[in-house]
């Protein structure tokens, strides 16, 4: 499955609320080449990266911070021939939309969002040092989503995170993954959280 978000949305709060509630969900470990936190990566250098690429087996690429980002499908598959469920973070659309062009079948989609107000103060109370640049990331993503057209709706679940416990949130999204609720959100409905509507963990 795929959590969806701004910082501070609570993508690896969820995670880590999915597996203590079933063991086989896991967040997939991205490999990383750059500086800064090595805890939750891959760490590797330019040419293990070049080494994936010719080899096809990056299916997402992304930058930010300064770093770059890959998925590796060997890293997937591996998880999936185990009986596991990886969970992948994306935070832009347009990396979204290539994602799931590039994976074998629908994964479901859940949006995790909160006001810019939470971000900054989830931001600093876990002792962010840029949390300016936290903030402008989310101001990018809202501009994303805000971006989407009217007849496209890329996820299956959207849920405000501060109107629900990770808990409770990870139970949703798990009983829809077990249902197999691989259904777009009602329309209009992204444009109606992003307006602080409700959610789907209401």
């Amino acid at each position: 499955m795929v959590l969806f978000g701004p910082p501070a949305a609570g993508k690896d709060t969820v995670s880590a609320a999915l597996t203590r509630l079933d063991d086989r969900y896991g967040q997939l470990t991205k490999i990383k080449v750059g500086a800064g936190r090595t805890t939750g990566y891959r760490m590797a250098g330019h040419a293990e990266l070049d080494a994936l690429r010719a080899a096809g087996r990056v299916v997402l690429e992304t930058t930010r911070y300064g770093n770059t980002y890959a998925i590796d499908r060997d890293d997937m598959d591996a998880m999936t021939g185990a009986g596991r469920v990886p969970v992948v973070h994306l935070g832009s659309v347009d990396h979204l939309r290539i994602f799931n062009a590039a994976v074998r079948e629908p994964w479901l989609c859940v949006l995790l969002w909160v006001p810019r107000e939470v971000c900054e103060r989830r931001s600093q109370e876990r002792g962010d040092r840029d949390t300016a640049d936290r903030l402008a990331a989310w101001d990018e993503a809202l501009a994303d989503l805000q971006a989407v057209p009217e007849d496209e709706e890329p996820f299956h679940l959207l849920i405000r995170t501060d109107h629900s416990s990770p808990s409770a949130t990870a139970a949703v999204v798990a009983k829809a993954h077990a249902e197999d609720g691989r259904r777009p959100a009602r329309p209009g409905s992204l444009a109606a959280l992003l307006r602080g509507g409700a959610c789907d963990a209401e």
